[in-house]
């Protein structure tokens, strides 16, 4: 089976964030050196990835963040029980007021 041009683009992408196994680097690499054109595109888009993200200001980062998205989701979670328990009696003070309406 001949590697078309097609197939190095699929591949390409994993090639330039280096995530490809050896024989395919090594598939891709021999077509780029005698595909001049396909070779600048991949250069081009090398320079256009972005750098790698930025280490945690802190080393218990992660874990400050999931504990203030657990804090975040308890307070929702009583809030929204208040809500609740509000809605519950004003509807039981507005049924008890037409259920004992003068003249009933």
């Amino acid at each position: 089976m001949e590697v078309t041009r097609d197939v190095i683009l699929d591949l390409l992408p994993l090639y330039l964030a280096e995530e490809a196994s050896a024989d395919t680097r090594a598939l891709v690499e021999a077509h780029l050196s005698e595909d001049r054109d396909l070779a600048r595109l991949a250069q081009q888009w090398r320079q256009r990835l972005p750098a790698q993200p930025p280490a945690p200001l802190r080393r218990d980062a992660e874990a400050q963040a999931f504990l203030e998205a657990k804090r975040l989701l308890v307070a929702k979670t009583i809030g929204l029980a208040a809500v609740a328990v509000a809605f519950i009696i004003g509807m039981t003070a507005v049924i008890g007021a037409l259920y004992y309406l003068p003249g009933r």
